[in-house]
């Protein structure tokens, strides 16, 4: 498939970028600076653009059979930086015609599929550690939502530095009971898997071991 990857040079993005052009994929990674992206293939096209700039990426999301963001922001403070970059991805994808899309979200925000320790006590301490970055998750799967695209959100716990084993557990619209973390590169695993998956599209993935 021929895939455009934003956010290649995170942690994810990373294990992303290299699981894609290891499958056969032709991949666009757009970046804000190429000398963080420490990683070659003959299937990988790397390129700079303002990801908040629609039609700067435009050309990068055009005949593309899938676009996933894996942006992630590490700041507690106020931001808004999923919620713009997705909307400005968005935006270059309805214009470009291009419908596929992936988002990494995550499940802390959300408490359907919890046990009762998790609902009541756990989540409520995360919560006011993690207020910011959560509303702004939950801000970036209304736009994804509203689009109109064929779109796909994975939502993992905490992120590890383990390795990809191809093996955790998945929950439709609901989170993984006992959730606590994954592998980076487990999440990218997953997100390849859904991709190919045409049952995903209009589905909120939690992913977990």
């Amino acid at each position: 498939m021929r895939i455009t990857i934003f956010g290649a040079t995170g942690g994810t993005g990373k294990h992303l970028l290299e699981q894609a052009c290891a499958a056969g994929h032709e991949v666009t990674a757009v970046v804000r600076d190429l000398a963080r992206l420490d990683y070659d293939h003959p299937g990988l096209t790397a390129v700079t653009a303002d990801v908040m700039d629609a039609a700067a990426i435009q050309p990068h999301v055009t005949g593309r059979d899938a676009v996933i963001s894996a942006i992630g922001s590490r700041d507690l403070k106020p931001t808004t930086i999923q919620t713009d970059s997705t909307r400005s991805i968005l935006d270059a994808m309805t214009a470009a015609g291009a419908r596929r899309f992936l988002v990494v979200s995550n499940c802390g925000m959300l408490s359907d599929g919890d046990g009762p320790v998790t609902r009541r006590v756990v989540k409520p301490i995360l919560w006011r550690v993690l207020r910011n970055p959560w509303t702004d998750m939950g801000h970036m799967e209304e736009v994804v939502r509203a689009s109109g695209l064929d779109w796909t959100i994975i939502r993992p716990p905490q992120l590890t530095n383990g390795p990809r084993t191809g093996r955790y557990r998945t929950a439709v619209d609901r989170n993984v009971r006992g959730a606590k973390r994954i592998s980076r590169a487990n999440v990218a695993d997953c997100l390849l898997r859904e991709l190919a998956d045409p049952g995903s599209v209009g589905k909120a993935i939690a992913v977990a071991n």
